[in-house]
């Protein structure tokens, strides 16, 4: 590690000294942001000295977490909390869940800030469910305990997909018939997130197809018989022609909340036919370079927001390739780089589910793309993960 008065570099396994670039010009908004509306999924931070090990209930440091969404809202970006990036079935458990709607509502309202939170079936044991209708019963009043958390919170409520009806559903009509209970019961327009297999392969045929056009149609008919209690929809399943398609087809009153961490850039930015609004899990990384984008497209500088967004893409591709449930390392990574959090852990032990070659790519794609907001901490914060990995160059 070098440190001179105009560069920093760092000696990486397989790339010899990385030189870092200057961080980007990030601005923060000082107006609302207007020509998107745009949710950033925030992940959580555990206390350093938890039991943050496999199967350990999650034990949060709520003050890192807090402050990670209060940072979000100020540059002017809503936050969907309680989401799979806040690792919902991979180590954040339904109690704690709860903990953090409840707080992340009693924030939101202090700052300002957009929040949606996800309700979900996660507090039902999938294993011992009934069969029949019985196991639909289970999995609607699992959704309505959920959903009533995230009501009295404040919080837009977003209807995740949920493992526990892919489990039980026997056929399109199961979705239909849970699905449109749920809607009838609201009593304020929601979002609905349709979470593909490679981000959970438990979400199987949902729907009640594996194909996806069959699936597809299911979910638009439920969409157009129940349009004014849809404010939108979340499609994360990493296809830009199928969500372009499929945005294209929605009701004029219902978004299109693009969950695709490839193909961003293209989406949000869109054409004369329309764009997608969004609620990603990449911009709880990116979230300077993301809004200062939106900014531009605020000021009419499509070109120089598309600019932006497409220089973060190579770094959102990387976080989320396969096995893709794994990218919330990288976002816990990223976060411990930029000095966000005080340690690179994660409940459920989930700091493994990546390895020192996945995460060094991620650093120096994260230089490149001006997002090493405190370069020295970042330098010097990569040398101590490598040495601790046994890396000595």
């Amino acid at each position: 590690m070098t440190l001179t008065d105009a560069q920093l570099s760092i000696a990486l396994p397989r790339r010899g000294v990385h030189v870092l670039a200057e961080p980007g010009v990030w601005t923060k908004p000082t107006s609302p942001i207007t020509s998107r509306k745009v949710y950033a999924a925030a992940h959580v931070i555990p206390r350093a000295t938890a039991d943050n090990t496999p199967g350990a209930p999650a034990d949060i440091d709520w003050d890192a977490t807090l402050a990670y969404r209060h940072e979000l809202w100020s540059y002017g970006l809503g936050v969907a909390d309680a989401m799979d990036t806040a690792q919902r079935g991979m180590g954040l458990d339904w109690a704690a869940t709860a903990e953090l709607i409840r707080r992340s509502g009693a924030e939101s309202k202090a700052a300002g800030g957009m929040l949606a939170c996800g309700a979900g079936t996660d507090q039902l044991d999938i294993d011992t469910l009934p069969s029949g209708a019985a196991g639909l019963t289970a999995v609607l009043d699992a959704y309505r305990e959920q959903i009533a958390v995230v009501g009295e919170s404040g919080a837009t409520i977003i209807i995740m997909a949920s493992r526990a009806l892919a489990r039980v559903a026997q056929s399109p009509d199961d979705y239909v018939a849970v699905y449109s209970t749920l809607l009838a019961e609201v009593d304020r327009p929601v979002i609905l997130h349709w979470l593909g297999t490679m981000f959970d392969p438990a979400l199987q045929g949902y729907w009640g197809s594996d194909d996806l056009e069959r699936a597809t149609a299911v979910f638009r008919d439920l969409i157009e018989a129940n349009s004014s209690k849809v404010d939108g929809v979340k499609v994360s399943l990493l296809d830009a022609q199928h969500e372009i398609a499929l945005r294209r087809a929605l009701p004029p009153n219902v978004r299109m909340y693009t969950g695709d961490d490839f193909n961003y850039p293209e989406l949000i930015i869109g054409d004369e036919r329309g764009h997608s609004d969004a609620l990603l899990g990449i911009f709880a990384g990116i979230y300077p370079a993301a809004s200062t984008a939106l900014q531009e497209l605020d000021r009419g500088n499509v070109a120089r927001a598309e600019q932006i967004l497409q220089s973060t893409q190579q770094l959102g591709r990387h976080i989320f390739a396969a096995p893709t449930y794994y990218y919330k390392t990288g976002i816990a990574f990223l976060s411990w780089l930029r000095g966000r959090q005080s340690g690179f852990s994660m409940v459920g032990g989930l700091a493994s589910g990546r390895n020192v070659e996945h995460l060094t790519t991620l650093f120096v794609l994260a230089d490149k793309a001006g997002l090493l907001t405190d370069p020295e901490l970042a330098v010097q914060r990569m040398g101590l993960y490598l040495e601790l990995n046994g890396v000595r160059l």
